[in-house]
């Protein structure tokens, strides 16, 4: 009897966890994003996540994976920056995902280009990397158009050319995508790919993507 009633139990744990695993998941709470975003976010990047000022990246049209990944590397440590830490401190995993799909609603502005020597320069590096020096197409992970790829690689298109050119730069010199545990595998993939590039080439690829669509 007793080992009826043990069986009994098992299978009903079983089940539980079975269906428990088959629930949908919750849907994200878009209205506590909005309010967040603007609480807090909105002061940097905009309530519709276009920045005002290229100190700040415009995240509107973002990957929402990637925005959520990127708010738990921040919240972890992993991403280094003091202001992005402090406001991802008291996000819980719920926020994050909410956040990330509110920004990727929103609508980017996109941007002009301001140099067409650099843009011809960044088109021909982005479309077709640099063989010589091992440089990869950037359009072969940021998508030909630069909206990006869920959450492994961001759009790049739009953004301020201020704000890629500085990302690039940090890549290079290891203050992104190295951190001490190696979990960041994106991120010490593209600084393998930064500490190949020149300065004059850091500045083409971010002027050229600063004018995508």
């Amino acid at each position: 009897m007793k080992r009826m009633l043990l069986l009994a139990a098992v299978a009903g744990a079983s089940f539980a966890a079975a269906a428990l695993a088959q629930a949908p998941a919750a849907k994200p709470d878009l209205a506590k994003a909005q309010t967040i975003v603007k609480d807090v976010c909105s002061a940097c990047h905009g309530m519709d996540g276009n920045s005002a000022s290229p100190v700040n990246p415009s995240i509107a049209g973002q990957p929402a994976e990637y925005i959520t990944l990127q708010l738990t590397h921040f919240q972890s440590g992993m991403r280094a920056n003091p202001v992005m830490q402090g406001m991802a401190a008291t996000l819980t995993p719920e926020d994050m995902k909410a956040l990330g799909l509110y920004f990727s609603q929103q609508k980017p502005k996109g941007l002009a280009a301001r140099d067409a020597a650099l843009v011809t320069a960044g088109q021909k590096l982005y479309r077709g990397g640099d063989v010589p020096t091992g440089i990869p197409a950037c359009a072969a992970c940021h998508m030909p158009n630069g909206a990006g790829l869920a959450k492994r690689y961001p759009r790049l298109a739009g953004q301020y050319a201020d704000y890629t050119y500085a990302q690039l730069k940090a890549f290079k010199a290891g203050e992104r995508g190295a951190d001490k545990d190696g979990k960041d595998v994106n991120g010490r993939i593209m600084g393998m790919v930064a500490a190949k590039m020149t300065d004059a080439q850091m500045k083409a690829v971010a002027e050229y993507t600063s004018a995508l669509r």
